[in-house]
């Protein structure tokens, strides 16, 4: 997430973590390890995976004390929701997987009325962004259903996410705002002219001849600065800006701090030189990777970094982690559940949590500090998850209200009409059953048996036993 600079009360951070741990250390090389055996600060950013503390890129941040801002203004736990991109500055306990927060802010990317969607594409526009949802999409529960289908052309949202090298916000949370003319946007600054004092952030004109300008060193923007945007839009489609902010992409860490940031690659030149979310990285010889080699890292990977900062203010990477898309998501209710095993069994289908899964209680019941251990037997729940060799892993568990049917989607497997295998589901069919094509059209059952092998399926039906019988199956690209 990009936020301005911290540095006013930084100082203030570090002579309190040089106190608790009697100094700052020398330097050790790289410093991979720093923040953890050496006691600087810890940096994190990321989206929120949930909560019991805030939660985020799998460590578990303890609040009690912490500085919380939302938008620049005071704000308190309560405030933040699951798969908002948040940054984190405070430590780490020795395990790494627990810390103490000190200060947790949050900006989003956009707010203001969407202007089009387009679903085939699964996007919409909102100030000229391009918005991008997905598998890693949390949806506010006001939206209904929660997807893009629950949303209309002049909706006021507001967008958190990861942003890739071309601008586009790939949403981890959209929620649902009440109507205002103010609105505001994050970006990076192009087409700057400083006589009519406009410039464009991607396909928005900005307008800022009357605005509040800070953080700008040579007292205007200039192309490529990261700034914030407050303003209305007018008749012709401008945003006339009351204030302008200049941001900071970097985190402001020292040879003695850590950081671990989850975001996509937005610079490449190689696996020693490129930046995550606008934050400079390195590698070394010693740099492991977790699902993926260095030859993976390309503009827009999605990453996670782990590491210390050197005395320019890269980052060196001791982890190099490659987040998995999920292509399994599934909606019916819990058969198992297991809090110690951190796994639970829907649709007849196991599923593990790891750190990293994004927790969600969207039922009536409505838990915020919502976990595996809040599952009960028959409770109603939207998985999404990838396979891997141990089988499915969830990187979303949301609990619903009852619903009557059930859905999966995912890769066709075991295709032998009239059964097949969605996602490790297991689906029947039969002469009530509706065919489609990926365009909506209607077809045969021949045709879609025919085509289904290795394709991406979803079915809409009811649970029969273990097995879903189909009322609905759709071939999708």
């Amino acid at each position: 997430m990009n936020t301005r600079p911290l540095t006013p009360w930084l100082p203030a951070l570090l002579a309190l973590s040089l106190l608790g741990c009697g100094g700052g250390g020398g330097g050790d090389g790289n410093n991979q390890v720093s923040g953890i055996d050496r006691g600087g600060i810890a940096f994190a950013q990321g989206p929120i995976n949930g909560f019991g503390s805030v939660i985020v890129n799998g460590v578990r941040y303890s609040t009690a004390g912490a500085t919380i801002t939302i938008d620049d203004q005071p704000g308190v736990e309560s405030d933040l929701r699951v798969g908002q991109v948040v940054r984190v500055e405070g430590r780490l306990d020795a395990g790494g997987t627990t810390g103490t927060a000190t200060r947790i802010s949050y900006d989003d990317d956009v707010e203001g009325p969407i202007q089009s969607i387009e679903p085939a594409a699964d996007t919409l526009i909102v100030l000229g962004q391009t918005i991008k949802v997905g598998p890693s999409t949390s949806f506010d529960d006001r939206i209904s259903p929660r997807s893009l289908a629950g949303l209309a052309v002049g909706d006021r949202i507001e967008v958190s996410g990861l942003v890739t090298a071309g601008g586009v916000i790939e949403a981890t949370r959209i929620e649902l705002k009440s109507a205002s003319s103010a609105v505001e946007v994050k970006g990076t600054a192009g087409s700057v002219d400083t006589v009519a004092r406009r410039f464009r952030i991607n396909d928005q004109q900005v307008d800022y001849s009357t605005a509040q300008l800070g953080n700008f060193p040579g007292g205007q923007p200039a192309n490529g600065d990261l700034v914030e945007v407050t303003g209305s839009v007018n008749g012709s489609g401008v945003l006339v800006a009351t204030r302008v902010e200049r941001r900071s992409a970097s985190l402001a860490g020292t040879t003695d701090d850590s950081a671990e940031i989850e975001g996509l690659v937005t610079r490449f030149v190689s696996a020693a030189d490129f930046d995550v979310s606008g934050q400079r990285i390195t590698t070394t010889a010693s740099t492991v990777y977790e699902g993926g080699t260095s030859a993976n890292l390309a503009l827009d990977a999605n990453v996670e970094i782990e590491g210390g900062f050197d005395a320019s203010g890269r980052v060196v990477a001791r982890k190099v982690q490659f987040r998995q898309e999920s292509d399994v998501e599934f909606v019916g209710p819990v058969d198992v559940v297991s809090p110690s095993a951190g796994t639970l069994v829907v649709l007849g289908a196991t599923v593990r949590t790891n750190p990293l899964t994004r927790y969600e209680d969207q039922s009536s019941a409505d838990v915020e500090r919502f976990s595996l251990a809040d599952l009960r037997v028959g409770d109603y729940v939207e998985v999404r998850a990838y396979r891997d060799a141990g089988g499915l892993v969830a990187t979303l568990l949301e609990r619903d209200d009852l619903e009557s049917g059930v859905d999966v989607q995912g890769p066709a497997t075991s295709v032998a009409a009239p059964n097949l295998v969605v996602g490790g589901v297991s689906v029947t069919t039969d002469s009530r059953t509706e065919f489609r094509n990926n365009d909506g059209g209607s077809i045969t059952a021949a045709a879609f048996f025919a085509a289904a092998p290795g394709r991406e399926v979803k079915v809409r039906g009811t649970l029969v036993g273990n097995v879903v019988l189909a009322e609905r199956a759709e071939l999708e690209d």
